[in-house]
């Protein structure tokens, strides 16, 4: 975790020394270790360094390449740093080559742009190429790292880690991008590029960026390939699967100060400290840190927020030193203010208080590297969709064994034998015109073949209908989802690109973000390139085995887990513990939200629908999600607005 800037002036004008301090300034709480700045004519790098890995004590950033034709900035962590330095010959010869810089640099004299789809790890670089005239840039294939940039042609285009950096740049004015904040009313993260100010632009992940001559130029530059693999037994599977998991945390060990882990008790967090804990407790000689939020009281209130005994499990077992944090009583808005501050935009995800608790507790262990279970679920998947797989190849013995076992070892109403083999599993083969004449026969109205695209009923419902109207916000939202993850795709191919949808990008930006504050670095075992491969290659029934979802994850930690862990068929919800504690705390933040602040909203939102919800919300918080979403996007949308100078 550090940070970069650039400004390009277009115009032929030399970057000034005040523009580059400024920015350097703006973003000094992303790196205090050290700092670095180079102008080059119209060329401007800035980085603010925080040390992680033991290679990033070495850098000094921003640097140039040899023989002085080429400058770098970046902020990155190399996984395969010691396969990359054999492949370009590179030893240590005091120039800096073996830092994740000199690898960055070599790749590119290299390879050119194609150097970005050989990397693997976490994240942004931009080279200034002054032989072509050419500003290259690209962001890691999952969106871990990130950066803003704003592009007015034959004039500037400039890039930093934060937004809040850029309005430093005199020509750059804070305006608010209204399509932007249409999308979050709705609660739509589908466009990957536009943000709430007009004029700046994420750059995708796995995308990469070049300015020159011809103007600006962004693309994808790598998709995996969509073969299905072919091991042979269930037991090949599970085992390459552990090889995997094994392979994408241990590096993202590599760091020079304590690493710790968020622990939740769930398969996903504890696979990943099971994992790391030996390596660690090898190398430094003391135990892992783990970081847990429990709530005592309000779990006795609503059980499925009780994780206690599985984070014991895995602690007694693993021999790491446990950090319980207590957050009964912790209003979900108490640092509100800061966390949009830190955010440059109104937060969407309502868990992020416990984020933040957990990186201040972090930060206070001396951690710097902390590991996270994000997202388990979404690389290897529960196996719901391989019921229509089977389907579709015909496999009807195997579909039905599945149901039939999954209906005795999970018991629920969603697990039955006529949702999986019926709902899951034919019903998909069979054209919807077919489905439509069955139903018709039977005297029923048609299916909806055409599920409307909105996520969030309840926030669309709020926005005013001149205002959906203005924005043709549901064709809007359909044709981004259309062009995120179209239908009739293979399998391989959508689970690829729902890894890499916006709603994870706009996740990590904003948790990164959060946690820089604290000097701490996430990293994500589960958004490794090469484990989303495997998971995205493998073939029907080896997430559905024997009657277990998420079954190669389960099997391939046999001895690594404790059993209780291993097994366990239910789940956490710490929606509980929100909706409780926002009632408790946060009143007074829905009351001027609607009522003394309302004229901030009332533009955008039907004040009517919006009291509606936090009347039912008090009549019933645990059972209002909905109502939950939409009063606190509305909260922080409010002291957003306020606070960025638009209301």
């Amino acid at each position: 975790m550090s940070a970069i800037a650039v400004i390009f002036n277009l115009n032929g004008e030399p970057v000034t020394a005040g523009d580059l301090g400024r920015l350097s300034d703006k973003l000094a709480h992303r790196g205090t270790d050290k700092g670095g700045a180079i102008a080059d004519g119209p060329i401007g790098f800035v980085h603010r360094m925080h040390f992680t890995t033991p290679e990033s004590i070495n850098e000094n950033l921003p640097r140039r390449s040899h023989n002085r034709s080429l400058m770098i900035t970046c902020d990155a962590r190399l996984d395969n740093i010691g396969e990359l330095q054999r492949e370009l010959g590179l030893r240590s010869d005091g120039s800096g080559n073996l830092t994740e810089s000199g690898v960055l640099l070599a790749a590119y004299e290299k390879w050119g742009a194609e150097c970005a789809e050989r990397l693997l790890g976490d994240f942004v670089f931009v080279i200034w190429d002054r032989n072509e005239k050419r500003l290259f840039a690209a962001r890691d294939q999952l969106g871990v790292k990130h950066f803003y940039y704003y592009h007015k042609p034959e004039k500037l285009f400039a890039v930093a880690s934060e937004i809040k950096a850029l309005f430093e740049l005199k020509p750059i004015k804070k305006t608010l991008d209204e399509d932007h904040m249409a999308d979050y009313l709705a609660g739509s993260t589908d466009d990957k590029e536009s943000t709430f100010f007009k004029g700046i632009r994420r750059l995708p992940a796995c995308s990469s960026l070049v300015v020159d001559k011809n103007g600006l130029t962004v693309q994808e530059y790598w998709k995996p390939a969509t073969n299905e693999l072919k091991l042979g037994s269930a037991a090949s599977y599970q085992t390459a699967f552990r090889e995997k998991l094994i392979d994408a945390v241990i590096p993202r060990l590599r760091s020079a100060y304590p690493v710790g882990s968020f622990l939740s008790g769930g398969l996903d967090s504890s696979a990943i400290v099971a994992i790391a804990a030996p390596h660690i407790l090898k190398r430094s000689g003391a135990p892992l840190e783990t970081f847990s939020a429990v709530f005592p009281s309000i779990s006795k209130i609503d059980d499925r927020i009780e994780e206690t005994e599985f984070m014991e499990s895995v602690v007694e077992q693993t021999g790491c030193n446990a950090n319980f944090i207590a957050l009964d009583d912790e209003d979900p808005l108490r640092d509100l203010q800061q966390i949009i501050r830190i955010a440059d935009d109104p937060v969407g995800a309502p868990n992020v208080y416990l984020d933040l608790e957990i990186y201040r507790a972090a930060a206070s262990r001396g951690v710097r590297v902390l590991l996270s279970g994000t997202d388990g679920d979404s690389t290897v998947g529960h196996g719901y969709e391989d019921f229509a797989r089977l389907a579709f190849r015909g496999n009807y013995f195997r579909l039905m064994r599945d149901a039939v076992a999954l209906s005795k070892n999970m018991p629920r109403r969603t697990h039955s034998v006529k949702r999986s083999v019926w709902h899951r599993g034919i019903k998909k083969t069979i054209p919807d015109g077919m489905i439509n004449a069955w139903r018709s026969l039977r005297r029923r109205s048609p299916e909806d073949v055409q599920p409307s695209p909105v996520v969030f009923p309840l926030n669309f419902e709020s926005i005013k209908p001149e205002i959906r109207d203005q924005f043709d916000l549901q064709n809007r939202i359909q044709k981004l989802q259309n062009v995120n993850l179209p239908v009739d795709i293979p399998f391989a191919e959508s689970h690829w690109r729902g890894l890499t949808s916006g709603h994870f990008s706009f996740m990590l930006e904003q948790l990164e973000k959060i946690s820089a504050c604290f000097g701490i670095e996430p990293r994500y075992p589960f958004f490794d390139r090469k484990l989303i491969e495997f998971c995205i290659a493998l073939p029907p029934g080896q997430r559905v085995y024997k009657g277990w979802t998420r079954s190669i994850f389960r099997h391939s930690m046999k001895g690594i887990l404790p059993e209780k862990v291993r097994w366990r068929t239910d789940k956490s919800d710490l929606g509980a513990a929100i909706k409780i504690n926002f009632l408790k705390f946060g009143e007074r933040h829905i009351v001027d939200a609607i009522e003394k602040n309302g004229s901030i909203l009332e533009k955008y939102l039907d004040m009517d629908v919006l009291r509606k919800a936090f009347e039912d919300y008090r009549r019933d918080p645990l059972k209002r999600d909905a109502e939950v979403l939409l009063l606190l996007s509305s909260v922080y949308l409010s002291n957003w607005l306020s606070d960025a100078g638009f209301a």
